[in-house]
């Protein structure tokens, strides 16, 4: 599960965590502008010591300008991964991304999950981020991890 495009950094440790054991990612991106409140995210930006970023929330894509968006970075994440060696597919999803999560670890017999987001203080804080609350839904391991780009 994923929220941005994947750096060559992110995609190089997802696909090394394995060793030399196939692998295949199921990619979930819910667009960013969808995903969470802008003051949520101004209070992370602000948090990470990153004001001006903080102040350019507002002009976060929502919409369908987030889902073209988020279209665009799922491809690119999707190609990366197979670059890399693994199989990949992925799908958008816009709506109660945790059901869809818990849906794809059913259909596809996931073994394990794993999710790569910018750190978002708040909801990690009151255990509300999707690591936190996917461990209670999924049935199998959740692995959070960070991104390596914040942009």
């Amino acid at each position: 599960m994923i929220e941005k495009a994947l750096t060559s950094a992110d995609v190089e440790f997802v696909t090394t965590l394995h060793g030399d054991e196939p692998v295949s990612f199921h990619v979930l991106l819910q667009p960013r502008g969808d995903q969470a409140d802008r003051l949520l995210r101004a209070i992370d930006d602000l948090a990470l010591g990153e004001p001006a970023a903080a102040a350019r929330e507002g002009e976060t894509p929502e919409g369908e300008q987030a889902r073209d968006a988020g279209a665009q970075a799922l491809e690119v994440s999707l190609q990366a991964l197979r670059v890399a060696g693994g199989e990949a597919d992925g799908r958008l999803i816009e709506d109660h991304p945790l059901d869809a999560l818990r849906a794809l670890v059913e259909e596809v017999g996931a073994d394990e999950v794993l999710v790569l987001t910018d750190p978002h203080y708040v909801e990690e804080f009151f255990h509300r981020d999707w690591a936190s609350r996917a461990r209670h839904k999924v049935g199998v391991p959740v692995l959070k991890l960070f991104s390596h780009s914040r942009v």
